[in-house]
């Protein structure tokens, strides 16, 4: 089967950074589905992953989690899809990756895709989906308005990238909460706002004054999705008393908690794989929203954040979309479809 792998970490623009390549067809077994790839996203963790993890000598690396098809086989545990269901999943980040024809992928992951989108549409949604889910729901638990915190305000910096642009949407569609996102460029804050925020601020400048602008002291609830380092000290100023701040990029140099015992805020980590990686007793807890994404999408309450589609899967596109991300400038997400 076609696929695209790399045997060294190197800069995306090398030719030998991603290449072309044939592997065997893998064969499903267990509560493995085996999917034939139609489209697939491009992620940060791509590029992290490319750039920090070489394969062993001689072998190549297949990157990619984001992903649309068709189920060919099953394995024989498998009860919850059939060869030709449509489906859409973000995999797991100790497998062999979806920039390849075919995958295997354990069922718990996947659900099936909504009917109204496209492959390149699903394919831009699943691990952005999934991470913006457990930040809102599992880690930060901002549902309803509570004693705590009456009227739950929601900080999402970094808000017009993968992530932030399923959060914002889920957070104005299922959260009481006010929505204020962050963005620096007249199409980035055009963006976030076309989501559902209600607010958009400019992390480019201070932050604080902008809050107090908007008649707001502060905040109950803080997503930080990229340059926590950066923002971190102006954070701990801007959230509540008891609030929560949830981050999923990796700091510079760390974060020093010492700054939040006083407000007695809490720190929350988010990383999508976590379940997949220790097969977690919940792991199915990713087919379950997954399936709940799909009704919302079909009943028009979220739509895709495909923004760019770079052309066909290959070596010399996904070698493009590696350097877009890693210049930091892109909005939405970047799909690539077809063979």
């Amino acid at each position: 089967m076609k696929a695209v792998g790399y045997q060294q970490s190197l800069a995306a623009s090398d030719p030998l950074a991603l290449q072309d390549i044939s592997l065997p067809k893998p064969v499903a077994s267990g509560r493995d589905i085996l999917v034939r790839v139609e489209a697939v996203s491009v992620n940060p963790v791509d590029t992290k992953v490319r750039r920090r993890a070489e394969p062993e000598a001689g072998q190549y690396k297949v990157l990619g989690w984001d992903a649309a098809g068709e189920v060919v086989d099953v394995g024989a545990e498998v009860s919850l899809f059939k060869p030709g269901d449509k489906v859409y999943y973000a995999g797991s980040l100790t497998r062999s990756g979806s920039n390849s024809e075919y995958q295997l992928v354990d069922e718990r992951l996947v659900a099936i895709m909504p009917d109204n989108l496209s492959y390149a549409e699903a394919a831009a949604l699943p691990l952005t989906a999934i991470t913006a889910w457990e930040l809102l729901f599992d880690r930060l638990e901002i549902q309803q308005a509570s004693l705590k915190h009456p009227r739950p305000v929601l900080l999402v910096t970094g808000a017009a990238g993968g992530v932030g642009s399923v959060l914002v949407q889920l957070a104005r569609q299922l959260t009481t909460a006010t929505i204020i996102a962050t963005a620096s460029r007249p199409e980035s804050k055009q963006w976030v706002t076309e989501l559902g925020a209600h607010y958009v601020l400019d992390h480019s400048q201070p932050l604080l004054p902008q809050l107090k602008a908007l008649d707001l002291s502060c905040v109950s609830h803080v997503a930080s999705l990229t340059h926590t380092e950066q923002h971190y000290p102006e954070l701990v100023q801007l959230l509540a008393p008891q609030g929560k701040l949830a981050l999923i990029d990796d700091p510079a140099g760390g974060l020093d908690i010492m700054p939040l015992k006083q407000k007695s805020i809490s720190l929350h980590w988010e990383f999508m794989f976590t379940r997949a990686m220790f097969d977690t007793p919940d792991m199915i807890a990713q087919h379950q929203l997954l399936t709940d994404l799909s009704r919302l999408i079909q009943q028009g309450q979220v739509k895709t954040t495909l923004k760019q589609t770079l052309g066909s899967i290959n070596a010399a596109n996904l070698r493009q979309a590696h350097q877009l991300l890693e210049s930091g400038t892109a909005i939405g997400k970047v799909v690539l479809a077809g063979w």
